[in-house]
């Protein structure tokens, strides 16, 4: 499954929108990782990985939204915790599996790349449009 950054997930935002690129593609070496059957400490390092950026990425957000007083903020900042957890238990589903199984991708599909796409469609383009103004 390749996942990558197109036009529909496009912000306005320079900052954002660069990140956002950065992130899709360290969730697509994920998945390729999973599918080409690399082994569950390649897969542990990536996840980390992309956990570390996320923490990145969500921090420069939220100084943005402080920055700007951004009315959406209480709940963006919630969103981003839910993602955080969601990356925690996808972490521990790989430590108690032999490698990245099937499940493992169902579950980065769902709770990272689709979140993750649906999250930049409504909340950060909310934000970017505001900043704009």
């Amino acid at each position: 499954m390749k996942v990558a950054f197109d036009e529909s997930l496009v912000t306005g935002n320079e900052m954002i929108d660069g990140q956002h690129k950065e992130l899709i593609e360290k969730i697509d070496n994920l998945l390729t990782c999973c599918e080409e059957g690399g082994g569950k400490v390649q897969a542990i390092k990536m996840l980390d990985y992309l956990a570390e950026y996320t923490d990145f990425h969500f921090g420069e957000e939220e100084k943005l939204q402080e920055e700007v007083s951004f009315p959406g903020m209480p709940e963006h900042k919630k969103n981003h915790e839910d993602f955080k957890k969601a990356v925690v238990e996808l972490h521990e589903m790989l430590e108690e599996e032999e490698g990245p199984s099937d499940a493992f991708v169902a579950a980065v599909k769902k709770n990272v790349v689709d979140w993750l796409f649906n999250h930049i469609k409504t909340m950060d383009r909310a934000l970017a449009a505001f900043v704009q103004k």
